[in-house]
């Protein structure tokens, strides 16, 4: 479905401001995420919570990076990237990797492995989707990755930490079956 041009007309000149816009995302909760990489560019990661699901056929997700962010070019070079999601209990870790450590202080807050793609996997990470980069798209500050998934590693009922009206909560696993 397209607007007709009278319905355009009639649309607000002056865009939504920065504030409003943050304020209003900040109501949106959302699954806490560290997104790591490894290849030729080196090993770099941070913290996300961006990130959301495109379709099944192909398995595909999409990650948001700021362009000015220090790992950026880390992760285009590399082309791969792991979606680590946390648990209950891992908020030290996603402030580490939101904060201005260094990437060896970053990686040293948690036990990894390589995927399949090289990508870091958190050995303790509630899930693991381990991707390669198929598609960028550019939008104002930020590139938009779209990331074929190629490997999913689960670990099962776990707590979900996730982030809402700027403060992090929990969520309960699933219930044991009676």
């Amino acid at each position: 479905m397209h607007a007709d041009s009278e319905t355009l007309a009639t649309l607000p000149a002056a865009p939504v401001s920065q504030l409003a816009f943050r304020d209003a995302m900040s109501s949106l909760a959302a699954a806490v995420n560290v997104i790591t990489t490894d290849g030729p560019g080196g090993r770099a990661g941070f913290t996300a919570t961006a990130v959301c699901s495109v379709t099944d056929q192909p398995p595909t997700l999409l990650v948001c990076i700021n362009r000015s962010a220090s790992v950026y070019e880390t992760f285009i070079e590399n082309g791969l990237l792991c979606v680590n999601t946390l648990g209950n209990g891992q908020q030290d870790l996603s402030n580490l990797f939101g904060g201005k450590r260094s990437q060896q202080e970053r990686f040293d807050g948690g036990q990894w492995e390589s995927g399949v793609t090289g990508a870091p996997i958190l050995n303790s990470a509630k899930l693991a989707l381990d991707c390669k980069v198929t598609q960028s798209v550019s939008v104002g500050t930020h590139d938009i990755l779209f990331c074929q998934v190629l490997d999913i590693r689960h670990q099962g009922e776990s707590d979900a930490l996730v982030y809402f009206a700027r403060q992090y909560h929990h969520l309960p696993g699933a219930a044991p079956a009676a």
